[in-house]
């Protein structure tokens, strides 16, 4: 049986990830795991090429992930007494790379991950961060559809 010593919990952020809190606090009790959280924030260095000055978007970008800093430690506090998080980080960049990095640099084990369920024709257009995530990952990776989950 593999072993899951660090569990990486991928958020966006919105209400979606709670619905998924009680599966990672089941897998990382039942292998005595540490958890990180990981936020992405997008990159404001693709809006420099439509005339944006480099000065306006750092410093917008800076601000959001201020901000996103400290709505992740709310959420932390929110969850802390279904899910005992050992780290929590933002990053910048694009949300499905980043998490790939992070899960090769931190030497995670499994990534425990929300999807939003999009529609065919949404994944075509936007992409997905899950199947992403699923298909470069050097890790596992159970993800949990919060619109499919059984009412309790």
């Amino acid at each position: 049986m593999p072993l899951f010593k660090r569990i990486l919990f991928p958020v966006d952020l919105t209400d979606v990830c709670r619905k998924v809190v009680p599966y990672v606090g089941a897998v990382s009790k039942a292998f005595g795991a540490e958890v990180g959280v990981l936020f992405v924030a997008h990159a404001m260095k693709y809006y420099e090429n439509i005339y944006v000055p480099p000065v306006s978007t750092r410093a917008f970008e800076e601000e959001v992930v201020r901000g996103a800093r400290k709505r992740l430690d709310e959420f932390v506090k929110e969850i802390q007494e279904d899910l005992r998080v050992d780290r929590a980080e933002v990053r910048v960049g694009d949300a499905a790379e980043e998490i790939v990095r992070y899960v090769s640099e931190e030497g995670v084990d499994l990534v425990i991950m929300g999807t939003h369920g999009k529609k065919t024709l949404q994944k075509i257009l936007m992409g997905s961060v899950a199947d992403y995530v699923v298909k470069m990952s050097p890790a596992p990776v159970l993800t949990v559809n919060p619109y499919r989950l059984p009412s309790r």
